[in-house]
Formats: C-alpha cells, structure tokens, sequence
C-alpha cells in the first residue's frame, strides 16, 4: 500500500493519494496537481479514481484539472446539480489494488458531505483509515454555518449524527485522515498535528464529549468568518473551474511597464512582511503577505481584475502564484522587476507605513493622545480579550465598512501579530486615510508585555 498526505500551505489543506498494485486514488485533489501525477509516475501507478468529499468552499477543487491530465473517474457525495464527474450512492465501493475504498454519506458540513474508510485486504480485512473531509478534523470538527443560521441546527445535528453513527463506529485503531490542517477557515481549533485515530478523537476531542444537544448548540453559538471568495469557490466546484494545462509563468515587469497595468486598472498586492512593507512601498496596493495569499487576496481582490505581484523576493513568485490560482485567481499578469527596490531607484514615488511598537501605542493611550486603535482579528479573537476603548472590524469586512472609521484622527491598526492588520492599514490608506501606523506584535506582543485586556 502506497499512501501519501499532500500539504498544502496557506489553505492549510490536505489531499491524499493512496495505492495499491497498479492502481491510485486520489482524495480532494488541489487544483495545481501536477505533484499527484509525479506521485503516481514515481510508484509506478495509475491514477483510476478521484474521490471529493464535499463541494469545498475555501479553494478551488483539482479534480476537473486532475481528470484532463489522467483521465481518472470523478467522483462526489448525491443532492447537488454537478456539472462534471458521477454522483455517489452511500455504500458504494471501489477497489484499488488489494483495498478497498467505502464510500458513506456523512452529511453535517454540507448536504452531500462523504466519507471513505479504507480496507487492506491483503491482511485480516479490518478498517485502516477513514478520510473524512470536513466532518471530523484533529481536535475539532467541521463547520455547521454555510447553509445560514436558521438551517446551522440542522446542519449540526446532522454533523453530530453522522459521527457518531457513521464514523466513530469504525473502530478506535482506525486513523482519521481529514482534509484541512491547523490554521484553515473551516475550524478554528483543529490541533496543530497530522496524527490521530478515531479513538484518540473520543478521548481528547473536546466535540465529542458533549451531548447531542450540547453539541448542537455549541455549533450554533459558532460565528466563523465567511469569506466573500467562497461564493466564487461554491461555482467553480459545483461546476467545474476553468482549466489550467500549466501553471501561468508570470512576465517580470520593469518598473515602466509596470505602472502601464496600474493605469489600466490591474489591482497590486505586496506580499512583503509588515516591516518591510512599512518602510516604503508603492502607493495604492494592498499589503497582504505571502503566507496570506490565499486566504485574504479573497476577501480584497476582484475576480474582474487583472493582478500584479510585488514580491519581497523574487523567488516567491511561484509560490505566490499557486497560492492564488488556488483561490481561484487565474489573471495574474507579472510581477515587478527587482520588487519596491527597482521601483524606487527608477524614480517613482513610494510611501510609508509607521510601525508602532506595543509601548509605544501603551505611551500613547497613557498619555491621552488622540488615537484610535482598530482591531482587525476575528470574533473570536475580540471576545477572548481586546485594548480597552478599541474599534473592532474584521480585516476581511474593512473596506465595506470604512465609513465607521474617522479620518479626523489617527488609526493604530492592530491583530493577533501584525499580519492582518498590515492588510486593515494598508486598506485605510488607499482610503485616503494618511495618519495610519501598524502595530508590530499587535495583541500577543500586548499581552506579552503585561498590558491589560478587556473581555467587556
């Protein structure tokens, strides 16, 4: 048996290919999927099956860009119109070489939610692992909200049913391969590791040690962040996204041609880190680093725009370009020829971001300065502790909701570390805001330094 996890950073996703004899499966391929073709070439496999466990809403489903390249069969959960590949019955089966592969309804994050447990039966014909998708994650589970708050009771109970009956039943040694890894927008406390069993979950998964109606209204209480790309996900995984070939090798721009696109309108993230990004950078882009890419370009960029790249170094240009694509960000037309340095040593006019220290932002407010701190982070992230007097708007819904920002004072923008809020500044100064500072180490530097936090 051949198995691999493919990492995905960024969406914090899993993927895996698994082998037996001749043949491959592949589950919830990522749509850059060369590296399962290279997979399967390297064992000496063909890739016979591709199996989704839900229509994703966080990144753009490979499995229409896997079949072009193999050929491979596609396969999803019943209820919903695809527009691509075949519809699964619960229960059905597929056989890879000596294992066989269950397919079962598990119905919870969405409506047509699967699963697969694996069987080797080359041994004693027993459960090995089951892939679970967005139903059971390490430490957590999936979320209940897509469908809106009056259908998240259902949704829930439909989760808690569906691991109880379905999953939990398979066995305590069974291993539990999930499809989103710590730090992805589909839960907020999966555990910041890739191993467990199902009876690892049943002892230390805190979901699972509640009641059905515990359960159901921990779930409801739940507000995660939705994303605006997700409605674009949604589409493209329900019908099938456009198809790459290759992945796009981007132009490097010179600083002339560059500014070219800006006047046609193209939109410019600088994926540098917050400090360098606030030492100087070009006027009007958004600030969103590399790591971010794919998450938070989702929530600024417009799918109508073309995009270009300034990159700290140049050799993240192709990291930054799969991290978009993956979002579903396919007009991505160059990068700057020696980054906010060629820029600026060619004339062109820059601008600055102040950073803060959390002392000096403590000086500030101790000293009554006029000043308003905005915090950028989660609801979640708000309601565990905030600065005292803070303003709180999550990055992602920032530029719809500017107005309640004033401009007649200055902004220290703040979130867990720097990151976000380096997006929250840069926003307010394409705004027209000019009196904006980022603050380094944000909430966990505030709290390192022994400041005070309120809950109120």
């Amino acid at each position: 048996m051949i198995f691999q996890r493919i990492k995905s950073e960024g969406i914090a996703h899993n993927s895996y290919l698994v082998g037996s004899g001749s043949d491959a499966v592949v589950i919830d391929p990522r749509r850059d999927c060369q590296v399962y073709v290279d997979l399967a070439q390297q064992h000496g496999l063909k890739i016979k099956y591709i199996l989704e466990t839900h229509r994703n809403e966080d990144y753009v489903i490979g499995s229409a860009e896997l079949n072009n390249f193999t050929g491979a069969e596609i396969y999803h959960g019943p209820g919903l119109p695809w527009k691509y590949g075949n519809t699964l019955e619960d229960g059905q089966e597929f056989r890879i070489g000596s294992l066989r592969l269950l397919a079962i309804h598990t119905p919870g994050h969405t409506d047509e939610s699967m699963s697969y447990a694996l069987t080797d039966l080359s041994t004693d014909g027993a459960m090995v692992m089951v892939f679970t998708g967005d139903a059971l994650f390490v430490g957590d589970v999936g979320r209940t909200d897509l469908y809106g708050a009056d259908e998240a009771p259902r949704m829930a109970g439909n989760l808690y049913d569906s691991i109880f009956n379905k999953i939990i039943p398979l066995g305590d040694g069974v291993i539990l391969c999930p499809a989103p890894g710590a730090g992805s927008v589909c839960g907020a406390n999966i555990a910041d590791r890739d191993e467990s069993t199902l009876g690892i979950e049943k002892a230390q998964n805190p979901l699972l040690r509640k009641s059905r109606d515990g359960f159901i209204k921990y779930k409801v209480a739940e507000k995660p962040e939705r994303p605006h790309y997700f409605r674009r996900m949604g589409k493209y995984n329900l019908e099938g996204p456009p198809l790459l070939g290759c992945m796009p090798l981007l132009a490097p721009l010179t600083p002339t041609e560059f500014r070219g696109e800006m006047e046609r309108g193209a939109a410019v993230v600088d994926t540098s880190e917050p400090a360098a990004f606030g030492d100087a950078h070009i006027r009007g882009v958004y600030s969103i680093w590399l790591e971010g890419l794919p998450v938070f370009a989702g929530w600024v960029l417009s799918y109508g725009k073309p995009i270009l790249l300034v990159l700290e170094d140049q050799c993240h240009v192709e990291r930054a370009v799969r991290y978009l694509i993956r979002a579903g960000y396919d007009r991505i037309i160059g990068y700057l020829k020696d980054g906010t340095e060629g820029w600026y040593n060619s004339g062109f006019p820059t601008e600055s971001l102040p950073l803060l220290s959390v002392h000096q932002l403590k000086d500030k407010i101790g000293r009554g300065e006029e000043l308003l701190v905005l915090d950028t982070r989660a609801q979640d992230e708000w309601d565990a502790g905030h600065i005292q007097g803070a303003l709180h708007i999550y990055v992602g819904h920032l530029e719809q909701r500017l107005g309640e920002v004033p401009k007649d004072k200055p902004v220290a923008v703040i979130c867990n570390v720097g990151h976000r809020a380096g997006l929250g500044a840069s926003i307010l100064l394409r705004a027209g805001y000019r009196d904006v500072y980022n603050v380094l180490g944000s909430v966990k530097a505030w709290v390192a330094a022994g400041f005070p936090t309120t809950t109120d």
